[in-house]
């Protein structure tokens, strides 16, 4: 019997998703990212490491369509007319730095003494950044709309358009036959490339949409994903022909769609596809680092891979601060971008290819790029420890406002609940003291009339000088759990007379608060019974009959939470005990959806809590 043979698509394909899937978790848990994990995995099933994969070049080229899937989508967000209003971040801020970037390299260079060709091939590929990693961790953050986020973007957008003269660079650089008496200039390969990107913009703005529209009238979901990955299959194919970057390609078609109805569906599509893909190119760098060249001349690859990341994180912060981006902002610009991109191995492969430089300077230049990329998330880690203990070291050596009257009520928090805690009390006349820690919120608050003083709730001194002493109530309303829980200890050890009562995430800080007897409230409890009771009315329960089933389900489980509270570090305790009293209700409910049914209980509304208004009557 012949033994079964496993294809290896599929048995490299099981390698990547088992190695994302144990090292992506771990490392998201552990608070390094998830970029650095797919690095470590790519280390891991690589070459160098466990050799589970060998041909690490084959997969990147394949990966590469994550980078252009992302780009993409990011076009897909941006219309031309925004993309017109970021002219001066992408032409000045992101020529600056490519230029910048790539003399300074070129300079240093031909000052030790390297060939000019070599110097100037990494001048180009040093100012190159990774768009996936960049975009990768701006999303995470939540930082694409912050300035930061816009000038990093800006900045990669005209790397991508630099692709453009890079590649005609080293078409003229290129040693030749045909160049012994000088440098020459490919003009066809220009033509090629200016009229595919004209021929781009036109068919996007007249033949896409129409195209788009025929697919989208055959009512087949998997017809209308195909079209789309064939898009930017077709639109990566034609500018890899011309000599053009894919991902610049990608954009221009995005940034042609971004006002058509069809954008939020190709998004739907196309996320799926752009997420494993760069995950794939994080890996597939990962597994192009090469450990032995590290080891046989670790101070030479190690230390130009920090030297050169050093040099771009401060010449994009001086650059940040030229264009008047804020300390924090600027740092962030900087990290984001301080590692040498991926296109770099392209330009590096390319000048390879044309004999600009030796085998021996590809293999370095190319290890160096996937050293540079490690360090990107290690920077983020210490920009944002750093960041943190500087607004802690602000809000420390910053006082608080000074407190105009001691009032009874005072409320820690002046975001979400805070304003709704406040918006209630002072409509039946009850003036709280509130305090927040955030001045843009404040700012923001007083535009609507509303006064809030700036303060850190969880010092005592601030919480001396608003009259805590005096108070009848501290309502704890701020966003995070831990502070408040930490006041709420120090306020019930230090005032035992003054009642509080609390905002509490979930179940977890809810014991916490009863074990100091401290009444609270989980954040989405309420909302969601309320939103449950309306599901029941959609489901054709009367008004009365999904009101009471809501209100009963609210009162059993309030009696729930009292009863595990002396047995909620017994997990197992907890499940048996939850199941039973699950159990207990649904039978409890179906009694009484059987009366309701049987024409009992018709006597709608009386006997509802005092809390009912009568506009629920229905």
């Amino acid at each position: 019997m012949a033994e079964p043979q496993i294809s290896s698509l599929l048995l490299q394909s099981a390698i990547y998703l088992g190695a994302a899937v144990i090292a992506v978790p771990v490392f998201r848990r552990i608070g390094l990212g998830s970029v650095l994990g797919y690095l470590f995995a790519g280390v891991v099933i690589g070459p160098w490491g466990l050799g589970l994969v060998a041909d690490a070049e084959a997969v990147m080229h394949f990966s590469e369509f994550g980078v252009v899937m992302m780009l993409f989508l990011i076009g897909l967000e941006i219309e031309p007319d925004k993309l017109m209003a970021l002219r001066l971040p992408i032409f000045g801020m992101g020529g600056l730095q490519v230029v910048l970037t790539a003399a300074l390299v070129y300079g240093a260079g031909i000052a030790i003494g390297l060939d000019w060709r070599l110097s100037l091939v990494a001048g180009m590929g040093v100012a190159m950044s990774s768009t996936a990693i960049a975009m990768q961790i701006l999303t995470e953050q939540g930082a694409l709309n912050r300035p930061s986020g816009r000038s990093a973007f800006s900045v990669l957008l005209f790397q991508d358009l630099a692709v453009i003269p890079i590649m005609i660079l080293l078409l003229v650089i290129a040693p030749g036959a045909h160049t012994a008496h000088g440098v020459h200039m490919d003009w066809f390969a220009i033509l090629k490339a200016v009229s595919l990107v004209v021929l781009l913009v036109l068919g996007g703005r007249y033949l896409l949409r129409p195209v788009l529209r025929y697919t989208a009238n055959t009512k087949l979901r998997e017809i209308f994903i195909a079209f789309a990955l064939f898009l930017i299959i077709g639109v990566s194919i034609l500018m890899t022909l011309v000599g053009l970057s894919m991902a610049l390609g990608a954009f221009i078609a995005g940034v042609l769609l971004a006002d058509s109805e069809y954008r939020q569906e190709l998004e739907l599509d196309i996320e799926p596809f752009k997420g494993l893909l760069l995950g794939l190119f994080f890996i597939s760098v990962g597994m192009s680092i090469n450990i032995d060249l590290i080891l046989q001349q670790p101070e030479l690859v190690l230390g130009l891979a920090l030297v050169l990341v050093l040099f771009k994180l401060v010449l994009l912060f001086c650059l940040a601060k030229v264009f008047r981006l804020d300390n924090a902002g600027g740092l962030m610009f900087a990290v984001t971008l301080s590692q040498v991109g991926e296109f770099a191995f392209v330009i590096f492969s390319a000048a390879l290819d044309a004999k600009v430089i030796s085998g021996e300077h590809g293999a370095l230049l190319n290890s160096v790029v996937a050293l540079s990329m490690v360090t990107t998330p290690l920077l983020l880690l210490g920009f944002r420890g750093v960041y943190r203990r500087r607004l802690q070291q602000r809000r420390s050596s910053r006082g608080h406002d000074e407190f105009e009257e001691a009032r009874p009520v005072i409320v820690a928090g002046f975001g979400r609940v805070g304003q709704i805690i406040t918006r209630l009390l002072t409509s039946v006349g009850v003036e709280p003291t509130v305090i927040e820690h955030d001045p843009n919120q404040i700012e923001l608050m007083r535009s609507f009339g509303y006064h809030a003083y700036y303060g850190d709730i969880t010092r005592p001194d601030v919480l001396r000088a608003a009259g805590i002493a005096n108070a009848r109530l501290l309502i704890l309303a701020i966003d995070d759990a831990d502070a408040a829980l930490e006041t709420a200890r120090y306020v019930r050890e230090h005032y035992p007379q003054v009642k509080i009562l609390a905002r509490a995430r979930n179940r977890t800080y809810v014991f916490d608060y009863m074990d100091m007897e401290i009444d609270c409230v989980r954040e989405t409890f309420l909302s969601a019974v309320h939103l449950g009771e309306k599901a029941l009315r959609e489901m054709g329960y009367s008004p009365f009959h999904a009101y009471r089933t809501a209100w009963k389900f609210r009162q059993d489980d309030e009696k729930l939470m009292h009863n595990l509270h002396p047995i909620h570090t017994d997990m197992q305790k907890v499940v048996s005990y939850s199941v039973r009293t699950r159990q207990d209700l649904q039978r409890t409910l179906s009694r009484e959806m059987e009366d309701a049914i049987a024409g009992q209980g018709r006597n709608a509304w009386e006997g509802r809590p005092p809390s009912d208004t009568p506009e629920e009557k229905g």
